[in-house]
């Protein structure tokens, strides 16, 4: 424990560094207040929107939600749903990362690249698929009804089966890690000592691997707790929390009702968020050498690998069979009825979306180097300046991935719809409401990215550009950003793939003025305009992937100037 002299010490000493660099701390506060307003604010808006009724406290909205079945069923689906997929997609990540890790699979990059295709396409994509091959008028909904008798795509089935492939991948990249860090020596030895194949997996590789499993059944819970976009496609009548609250706010017109259903959902969320943070990242499992490896287990047995590399096959056959869906639909004149190839739904799409389109990649392209720039600067701040309220900046930043989108929607349209004491004007019908969404919803995982690259540099080379005289925000530009240039194009990509695919929380702040492609897509499909919908899903993922190449290309020109820093170590 830290004498409470020593730390009123360290504290003024702190407060006299932060002076010498006025610009310096000028920044600092700038970020606090953006913290307080765009994510503390809206979070803070729902909360008290749900305790208030006629403008005065009131706690009617939580004895109507408990006394109800029919609200409060929503939140047992929920749980249930995101249970469920969370087991599921840990699980085939788990399998895929251990058949890329720790057996001789043929074609590992092909694989790899397959299991996280499903992150850059929006999560609904999945259920607009879903619905081509396995709806009412499905591709394959004869053969599967013949065998299986009569079943419906719409309800919790359906959900676990597209948000298993949506959001396994999370899980996967967090497996992928862990089990690379692994040397497979460890579990070599253990059977050159006797042990069998199973004891190895369950005392030393399981064992190893058990944060990294709680972690990504906590990250893939909370993304399914938080979805908006499979659920208000294929939930029928399986009522999930995220949909009522959409629901009862537009449809039923009643704010406060619905704002009290998104702290239910915030609940849970926020708990998974903590547990993982803090929990789980505070339990440390190192091996021997504790150096990451390429290397695969030698000799592995057939009934191992045939089980792994079928499953492997099983689930890349069915990402293909989906997206080949999506582009096979896409071409077709009239789903279900009339399958002659046409370009027609392009052409369509093109007429009725060309606003979408320009509005979406104008907001995303305001919105993603912003958020690059910010999370970076933000995690040098965490990394390598000390100040008062250090802890708090990093923890109010992470905030947001805890917090679902529906309740990000529901607080932006509470927290902005008028003028207020923090912001002076009102937001809502403009871009910027949505540009800033944007920007602190997907900050963290730049964040993120930024703190874990930060943290494998010696200091020692920005402590020489600041001796030379350069100040913090000179250092940043020029020494430090080119040097996390990997982990600057992460938080470019991860940045401009939500922006580009996000519905939760857009969907309440979009205005006649200002729309996104994803609004258009989910427009067609109510409408059940699936060709259409497919059409501009494929060209949505197309902008994806050609904006990623870009990224790369712009990052790439930063990172030169880190091979000239670097001979500086």
């Amino acid at each position: 424990m830290i004498p409470f002299k020593q730390r009123s010490r360290e504290l003024i000493a702190n407060l006299q560094l932060i002076r010498k660099e006025p610009l310096l701390l000028v920044l600092i506060l700038a970020i606090f207040y953006f913290l307080l307003l765009f994510v503390v604010f809206p979070v803070f808006q729902v909360v008290k929107s749900s305790f208030t009724l006629d403008n005065h406290f009131d706690i009617s909205n939580y004895l109507a939600i408990f006394s109800k079945s029919y609200y409060f069923q929503p939140f047992f689906n929920s749980m249930i749903l995101g249970a469920c997929t969370a087991t599921t997609g840990t699980l085939i990540g788990f399998i895929f990362a251990y058949g890329i890790t720790r057996t001789p699979l043929p074609f590992k990059p092909f694989f790899r690249m397959t299991a996280i295709f499903p992150i850059i396409s929006p999560p609904f994509v999945v259920s607009l698929a879903a619905i081509l091959l396995l709806g009412r008028a499905g591709t394959i909904t004869p053969f599967l009804t013949r065998i299986i008798g009569e079943y419906s795509i719409y309800g919790l089935g359906g959900l676990i089966l597209v948000e298993t492939i949506a959001y396994g991948p999370t899980a996967f990249l967090v497996l992928y890690g862990i089990l690379q860090a692994i040397d497979p020596a460890l579990e070599e030895a253990s059977m050159d000592l006797g042990a069998s194949r199973a004891r190895v997996f369950t005392t030393i590789t399981l064992p190893l691997a058990t944060p990294g499993i709680a972690s990504a059944w906590l990250l893939v819970f909370i993304q399914s707790m938080a979805d908006f976009g499979n659920p208000i496609v294929l939930s029928g009548n399986f009522r999930v929390l995220s949909v009522q609250a959409f629901l009862q706010i537009t449809g039923m017109y009643d704010l406060p009702r619905g704002a009290t259903l998104a702290i239910l959902l915030l609940i849970p969320t926020i708990t998974a968020f903590f547990l993982q943070k803090y929990w789980v990242a505070r339990k440390s499992y190192v091996t021997v050498t504790g150096k990451p490896t390429a290397a695969t287990i030698k000799n592995l047995e057939w009934y191992i690998k045939l089980p792994v590399y079928f499953f492997c096959i099983f689930f890349t056959g069915l990402v293909f069979l989906f997206y080949g869906t999506v582009i096979y639909g896409s071409f077709q004149k009239l789903w279900g009825v009339d399958a002659t190839l046409t370009f027609n739904n392009y052409i369509e799409m093109f007429e009725v979306g060309k606003d979408y389109i320009i509005d979406s990649l104008t907001l995303a392209t305001i919105a993603t180097p912003i958020t690059g720039l910010v999370g970076m600067f933000i995690a040098f701040l965490i990394i390598r300046k000390k100040f008062p309220g250090r802890v708090l900046m990093e923890f109010v930043s992470m905030l947001t991935f805890a917090v679902p989108g529906t309740v990000v929607g529901i607080g932006y349209i509470l927290a902005f719809n008028q003028r207020s004491i923090l912001l002076p004007f009102a937001l809502t019908g403009t871009p910027w409401i949505i540009i800033f969404l944007l920007i602190f919803r997907n900050m963290p995982v730049g964040i993120r990215s930024g703190i874990a690259a930060l943290q494998q540099i010696d200091p020692s080379i920005e402590e020489a550009s600041t001796n030379l005289g350069a100040d913090s925000a000179t250092t940043f530009r020029t020494i430090t950003l080119p040097m996390i240039a990997p982990a600057f194009f992460s938080g470019l990509v991860y940045s401009f793939v939500k922006a580009m695919t996000a519905i939760s929380a857009v969907i309440f702040v979009v205005s006649g003025k200002w729309n996104l492609i994803t609004i258009a897509i989910l427009g067609f499909v109510d409408n059940s305009q699936y060709a259409q919908a497919a059409a501009m899903s494929m060209l949505l993922i197309a902008i994806v992937l050609v904006a990623i190449g870009i990224i790369q290309l712009l990052v790439n020109r930063i990172g030169r100037g880190a091979r000239t820093v670097s001979l500086l170590g």
